[in-house]
């Protein structure tokens, strides 16, 4: 009786203590079951089709080549550029420099949304992607989970919001994608002859009609996994945010894989940024003789922080371990831009190539590294100038004057625009194009970016830019009954920096820009999914420093 008494009190504290853990039993599942269910092949060549042996017309007679560098949540102050060395100081990042400085910097750049998958389908579009319901980031039903355990398990200081059965209703993440209605840029260049290739993340849906192949580009070589290397490769180095719900949840889900086109998933051959870009290079070298259209779109610098070993090594003097990773990864991604140039110059091509380097939205905060988006406030998620204002600059030599600067706010659905009306291509007339051709500010042209209001959108957190003024707005979950929506009200002509918020001073501009908001979002479309979590984030804090009485935050509906 005492042993059958003991040994029931033995199982009710390992299924407790199991219970107690398990965030951690199902981080450690997840990757089991999809090796299981979806395995992943040894690394293998990829076989890029090859162009003509020999060019009909001479390089600088053809339409140009366009290659689009897209990072993944780069912060502004990560180019030296900008702030005289990324991260801490002491990070140079040359290659993406002289980019800038052989061509056209736009200094208020803007992304599409403040988080990855909205931006990228206003960006291949020209559209706002809220105009065709994609206004929220797809959401993987294990996320929710993995956030309502921990905040079970470690209660946050601000209420985490989740629809439970909303969450349960999605559909399958690879689901949640982008209308094979939409026309990509890869689709408008086609016809005037570019070979067109994507390379890296995508995040706009899997299912036939949605992936790259059905949606314009010739050849996709895809992002099927989140690791840079395998966690335990010998020349990793790993950096882990134990206590962000977000960053548990990219490696709990993280497998090291790549997918060319529809085929099975393999091993990539190498350290991820490195590998893109030596597909990439491969791209370029095989088309030499035809124009083309090569879509980079790095995963570099998203979590999980990953850097090689060399990368990290780089430097020492560098204490904190998770900065130093983060320094590693862009290191990286700054070799990548520098062996493109490299490779268009050994190929005869760099003159008549159109490149751009921008970002998908800004650095993130749950990552936990304070300044990578200085000077300005907030981070991805939000639309702070930190979650919306990213690098963006072009290179061509043949038709951009170098060291010219843009003052004019610019928008990532610009690009369209600017691709086609290089290409010579046209354009989609049958639904609204909300972009503008940027290349007439960069041929001595014209000498300003007509005048316009922009918009973002992600549920209840809406925003205008608008002749210099800017306005945020948020209808927060945990406000009381009948509270008033959060405002935030900007001039950036005086305050770029967003210090002062003028909301309650001018209710008059307010007012003014709410309309602005109310007409634009008659037009908007339905989302085509809801939002599943809610979730506070600081605004001047980044993950990883307690919340305290008087922060400023803002809930950011996924």
């Amino acid at each position: 009786m005492k042993k059958s008494v003991i040994a029931l009190l033995v199982l009710a504290a390992a299924v407790y203590v199991g219970w107690q853990n398990r965030v951690n039993l199902l981080v450690w599942g997840i990757p089991l079951v999809s090796e299981i269910t979806r395995p992943i092949g040894p690394t293998r060549e990829v076989l890029w089709p090859v162009g003509p042996a020999t060019a009909s017309v001479p390089a600088a007679q053809r339409p140009p080549n366009i290659i689009l560098i897209l990072a993944d949540d780069m912060g502004f102050n990560d180019i030296s550029l900008y702030n005289g060395g990324a991260a801490d100081g002491s990070l140079l990042t040359p290659n993406i420099d002289a980019l800038a400085q052989a061509g056209v910097v736009f200094e208020n750049g803007y992304a599409g949304n403040a988080v990855c998958a909205p931006s990228r389908a206003s960006l291949m579009t020209g559209r706002y992607s809220t105009r065709f319901g994609f206004e929220f980031t797809p959401f993987m039903n294990i996320g929710t989970t993995i956030f309502q355990w921990m905040a079970d398990l470690e209660p946050p200081p601000l209420p985490v919001f989740i629809d439970h059965e909303a969450a349960d209703a999605l559909p399958p993440f690879q689901d949640l994608g982008m209308p094979a209605s939409e026309v990509t840029i890869a689709e408008v260049l086609k016809p005037q002859g570019y070979y067109t290739a994507h390379i890296g993340k995508w995040h706009l849906g899997y299912l036939e009609g949605m992936r790259p192949e059905d949606q314009g580009f010739d050849d996709s070589l895809n992002m099927a996994g989140t690791l840079y290397l395998p966690e335990d490769d010998p020349d990793v180095v790993n950096a882990k945010q134990e206590d962000e719900g977000i960053d548990r949840m990219v490696w709990a889900t993280a497998r090291y894989a790549a997918q060319f086109n529809s085929g099975e998933r393999f091993e990539p051959g190498g350290y991820l940024t490195d590998y893109y870009t030596d597909e990439a290079i491969k791209v370029i070298e095989a088309n030499r003789n035809r124009p083309f259209f090569l879509y980079l779109a790095h995963w570099g610098i998203h979590n999980p922080l990953q850097a090689t070993r060399e990368d990290y090594d780089a430097f020492p003097h560098i204490e904190d371990h998770a900065l130093r990773v983060y320094a590693g990864m862009i290191r990286a991604l700054d070799r990548s831009v520098g062996r493109i140039v490299k490779a268009l110059e050994d190929n005869d091509l760099a003159q008549n190539t159109l490149v751009v380097f921008t970002s998908d939205n800004g650095g993130a905060g749950y990552i936990g590294l304070p300044d990578i988006n200085k000077p300005y406030r907030g981070w991805k998620l939000d639309h702070f100038e930190g979650g919306i204002h990213v690098p963006f600059m072009a290179k061509w030599p043949a038709r951009i004057e170098p060291g010219l600067v843009v003052s004019d706010p610019v928008h990532h659905f610009d690009l369209y625009q600017s691709f086609a009306a290089a290409a010579g291509a046209p354009v989609p007339t049958d639904r609204v194009l909300d972009g503008v051709d940027l290349l007439p500010l960069v041929r001595g042209g014209e000498t300003a970016v007509p005048a316009r209001s922009l918009f973002w959108r992600e549920g209840y957190q809406q925003s205008v830019l608008s002749e210099g003024w800017k306005l945020i707005r948020a209808d927060q979950p945990d406000k009381p009954a009948g509270a008033a929506q959060k405002k935030w009200l900007f001039n950036l002509a005086v305050d770029p920096t967003e210090q002062n918020n003028l909301a309650s001073e001018r209710p008059d501009k307010v007012a003014a820009l709410e309309a602005l908001l109310a007409a634009h979002n008659a037009e908007q479309a339905t989302p085509m999914w809801p939002s599943v979590i809610q979730n506070a984030q600081l605004i001047d804090k980044p993950g990883g420093v307690p919340y305290e009485e008087g922060d400023e935050y803002i809930y950011w509906p996924n």
